[in-house]
């Protein structure tokens, strides 16, 4: 159980960076993008077809995002300049990316187990630096060897990247072409009225969203060992899990702690994942079922929570309504009896 739980968590902080692009398109621009089932495929597919081809995993990773961008752009030129609905531009460019993913494989699965890929860099560089026999020596200290794993070069690493790309967006959500995005995502018109090309900032932040997207599509392939064409399936939703599970237990009222909480939220969702599986009755293909109803309890619970924290809000304003109303009759009825001696 807790080697699952840690490569949950590895394959979580992975998922988050796919999460932060979804953020910058859903919370950001307001922006049902679906274009995401796609464009991680994209990503993981380029990746794998140019480390197959003896291409650099470093420079293969860096092509899935751009080839991600791009994606992302286009999805934004069919709103902006062909005036196609949000949801139904997101859904053409998924559909056709699904050839065009084919197209760029040559197959349905690519596998990179014999391949040298960024994973297996991470994993070897860390072991020759003598690391792994190091963390043996801690986890058998404190009498954890065996339960836990020695090789945490790549959770570590990824924590690294991950934590780099939300500082890098914490940033540029601060200029002024980061405010202007924000604003066009908040109040389209108003933005529009001051002469701001909205269009331009659209199709910016879906390009910069599916470029996370594909990234980390790229990197989960390579983590994975191996890429395929429906690995895309259902991949809006584990983003939107992971930023409504953030909100629900971190918070979102800054950028900062927004993004914080979607890197979280990834990880809890992970985590939350790798534990309904242990159940017996539960088996690898309920994992859509199993996020579907993570996602349905995110978005009841809180909703919940704050009903019963407003009728708790009432009650006791209620409480000092009638304690402030009875002093003030106690009050009158002292100041009627000292009176009527006088009389």
């Amino acid at each position: 159980m807790p080697g699952a739980i840690f490569n949950s968590i590895e394959a979580g902080v992975i998922y988050a960076i796919m999460a932060l692009g979804v953020y910058l398109s859903f919370r950001i621009l307001d922006f049902p993008d679906l274009t995401v089932d796609g464009s991680f495929v994209t990503g993981a597919a380029t990746a794998s077809i140019l480390i197959v081809n003896g291409y650099h995993p470093f420079i293969a990773t860096i092509v899935a995002l751009i080839a991600g961008f791009i994606a992302g752009s286009i999805t934004g030129l069919l709103h902006t300049k062909g005036k196609i609905n949000p949801l139904l531009s997101g859904i053409l460019m998924m559909i056709a990316l699904y050839s065009i993913n084919l197209r760029i494989m040559g197959k349905a699965n690519i596998p990179l187990l014999s391949e040298e890929s960024l994973v297996t860099k991470i994993r070897d560089g860390w072991s020759s630096l003598g690391l792994n026999d190091a963390m043996g020596s801690i986890l058998s200290a404190v009498g954890l060897e065996g339960i836990l794993p020695t090789g945490w070069g790549v959770l570590l690493v990824m924590l690294v990247v991950t934590f780099i790309i939300k500082f890098l967006i914490d940033a540029f959500l601060k200029t002024d072409v980061g405010l202007a995005l924000r604003a066009t995502g908040d109040n389209e018109g108003m933005i529009h009225s001051f002469s701001a090309n909205t269009s331009n900032y659209k199709i910016l932040g879906l390009g910069l969203s599916n470029g996370l997207v594909a990234l980390s599509g790229a990197l989960i392939a390579q983590y994975n060992g191996f890429s395929d064409v429906n690995m895309g399936i259902g991949m809006i939703v584990i983003g939107l899990a992971s930023v409504i599970i953030g909100e629900a237990v971190f918070g979102s009222k800054t950028i900062v702690r927004a993004t914080f909480a979607v890197i979280g939220g990834a990880i809890i969702y992970r985590i939350v994942v790798t534990l309904a599986l242990q159940v017996k009755f539960l088996d690898t293909g309920d994992m859509k079922l199993i996020t579907a109803i993570i996602v349905i309890c995110a978005l009841i619970i809180p909703k919940i929570i704050d009903k019963q924290k407003q009728k708790k809000r009432k009650k006791k304003r209620l409480q000092e309504l009638k304690a402030i109303s009875g002093s003030n009759m106690s009050n009158g009825g002292d100041s009627v009896a000292t009176a009527k001696p006088n009389l």
